[in-house]
């Protein structure tokens, strides 16, 4: 069920909005005011390039007095994790009030090559550092992921999850 309001009077309508195509105008007449008015039902947003992408691993950020839980999809390339800020260089952002995570923190980077997929994590580098397993990444060390990894970045843990195995 959906709810528009009369733009006149402000009274609330409820409509099934599934009984109708997308695209379609609809007309309501508002029935305290009698004001006939018009909705366009919205069209289905196109996919955009990140979503007809082929995810290969998931981070699962864990939720804390920062941030919510989130699920940060893999992509094969360079995965840039950080802090999520408006106009931020990371492409895995995640939503959190934590200071210690930097704009652009770790990198993950998938690469798929003979039928294989690997995953490795290296620190961006970042003002706190990136953690695998407890232990502190140094320089620009890189580290192998395997599923159920947890990484540490500021106060946020994170869980890697390979979508490729099943």
């Amino acid at each position: 069920m959906k709810k528009i309001r009369c733009p006149r009077c402000d009274e609330a309508i409820l409509f099934d909005e599934t009984r109708f195509e997308p695209g379609r105008v609809l007309v309501f007449a508002c029935p305290s005011c009698q004001k006939q008015f018009r909705v366009r039902m919205p069209a289905p947003k196109p996919l955009d390039a990140e979503e007809e992408r082929k995810a290969y691993g998931t981070l699962i950020v864990l939720e804390n007095a920062f941030q919510l839980r989130q699920e940060i999809p893999l992509y094969e390339g360079e995965n840039v994790l950080g802090r999520e800020v408006k106009g931020t260089a990371a492409n895995a952002a995640f939503k959190t009030v934590d200071p210690s995570i930097d704009t652009s923190h770790a990198v993950v980077s998938v690469r798929c090559r003979q039928g294989r997929t690997d995953f490795f994590v290296r620190d961006f580098p970042s003002g706190t550092g990136t953690f695998v397993g407890g232990e502190l990444l140094h320089g620009r060390e890189s580290v192998s992921l395997e599923d159920g990894t947890v990484l540490t970045l500021g106060a946020a843990t994170l869980i890697f999850r390979d979508d490729t195995q099943e």
